[in-house]
């Protein structure tokens, strides 16, 4: 390896593990916090959603313009704005509950997402470019600091939370991603658009992938913590040590998935298919669902949050450098331009989920159950297995998309009602 490519490696890994551990440091303590500050379970579903819709938007439009913008300009400043929001979130135990809390939440959180959006649609886009011949085995590298930030988050945030406050967990984080020194790369600007990558139906396919992973990221995010106090007494430490249970496996697997994938790129599509449905079945038994009348234990909670993460990792690593592929087949030019444009879509695609997940799982938590909420993700996964497999045989996806849709969620909307 060049001096160059170490180099990226240590900035991308910097990037990955302080950008996830200031993510992950909220699950643990905040939902309670905003409860005693008067937000509803719906609500601090929206805090967590805001921050998703936001990385969206950011995502698609900064990855868009990143050539004209600057790769080292986006990640300096989106480094920057992280770590200020991450502060300013650390001093909102002092400002009035109610309305006034609720709505600083918002727009911190969704200013947050810009710059959070920024940083990471540039250190994609860097990393493919440095490393075009193993993007997936780099990525899964990377996602093992990626993992560490899901893994150190939870219980550090906890422990912070426990022995000093809620201020001191984001005024550490804070001041920590205001250390990081990324470096810069060049390219020709883009002349293609998002349109034209989703215009290719197996794209089509790996965005819904994406989709479901994070649907059910930031619907853990918002909702486990309350269930694991309310179903087993637990403390926000304990709650932190659970969420072990989900980061460790996937820090684990995902090296060992990119370098397979890297490997034998022809099983990508085999490794997604197994891995949303394993993820099917951890969210039918994390609940568990209701229809399976199975009562729910500790001990169970914390073996299927380990499926669900090990899935993730099998599942996720592979989509990045499949979407890339299918970018290029699509006629896209080989440079940072594309890498760009692909890395915005796969942020906005995740953030969609991101979004969908903590408000819809929040509702359906607050008017249904934790149960039926984990329920739905798992049918969202089943549909993606579903998907997948069909695709094989089929061209037209869009129009299987569309009939599958119009059929599946009907009933099964209908049958949680009416339970």
């Amino acid at each position: 390896m060049t001096r160059q490519q170490i180099l990226t490696l240590i900035s991308m890994a910097s990037v990955n593990f302080s950008s996830m551990i200031c993510y992950s440091i909220l699950g643990p303590f905040f939902p309670t916090e905003a409860v005693k500050k008067g937000a509803s379970q719906t609500v601090v579903g929206l805090i967590f959603g805001s921050y998703a819709v936001c990385n969206l938007i950011g995502s698609l439009i900064l990855g868009r313009y990143i050539v004209q913008i600057g790769a080292k300009f986006m990640l300096i400043a989106g480094l920057f704005v992280s770590a200020g929001c991450t502060i300013l979130f650390g001093l909102l135990d002092r400002v009035p509950a109610g309305p006034v809390f609720i709505s600083l939440c918002f727009i911190v959180r969704s200013i947050d997402a810009v710059g959070f959006a920024g940083a990471m649609t540039s250190t994609f886009a860097m990393t493919a470019k440095i490393f075009p011949d193993n993007v997936a085995t780099v990525l899964g590298s990377l996602e093992i600091f990626t993992g560490l930030g899901l893994i150190l988050g939870p219980p550090v945030g906890g422990w912070f939370y426990q022995s000093f406050g809620y201020e001191v967990p984001f005024l550490l984080l804070g001041c920590l991603l205001c250390v990081m020194v990324p470096f810069n790369i060049y390219a020709d600007p883009s002349k293609e658009s998002f349109f034209k990558l989703l215009t290719h139906g197996k794209i089509v396919l790996v965005c819904y992938v994406i989709f479901t992973l994070s649907a059910g990221l930031g619907f853990l995010d918002a909702t486990l913590s309350l269930y694991a106090i309310k179903t087993f007494n637990l403390s926000n430490g304990y709650v932190g040590l659970i969420m072990l249970g989900l980061s460790l496996p996937y820090c684990l697997a995902s090296p060992l998935m990119g370098y397979f994938t890297d490997k034998y790129p022809g099983s990508r599509t085999v490794l997604m298919v197994t891995g949303a449905l394993i993820t099917a079945v951890g969210f039918c038994l994390l609940g568990p669902t209701p229809f399976l009348h199975i009562q729910s234990q500790l001990w169970l909670v914390i073996v299927t949050l380990g499926l669900i993460g090990f899935s993730l990792g099998m599942t996720a690593i592979p989509t990045f450098p499949e979407i890339i592929t299918c970018a290029y087949a699509t006629g896209f030019p080989e440079g940072l331009s594309t890498l760009g444009l692909v890395s915005g879509l796969f942020g906005a695609v995740w953030s969609t989920g991101m979004f969908y997940g903590p408000i819809v799982g929040g509702l359906i938590t607050q008017h249904l159950s934790f149960e039926w909420a984990a329920t739905i993700q798992a049918g969202l996964a089943f549909l993606g297995v579903s998907l997948s497999v069909d695709t094989v045989k089929k061209k037209n996806i869009y129009i299987y998309i569309y009939y599958t849709i119009l059929l599946f969620f009907p009933s099964t909307l209908w049958n949680f009602l009416m339970s």
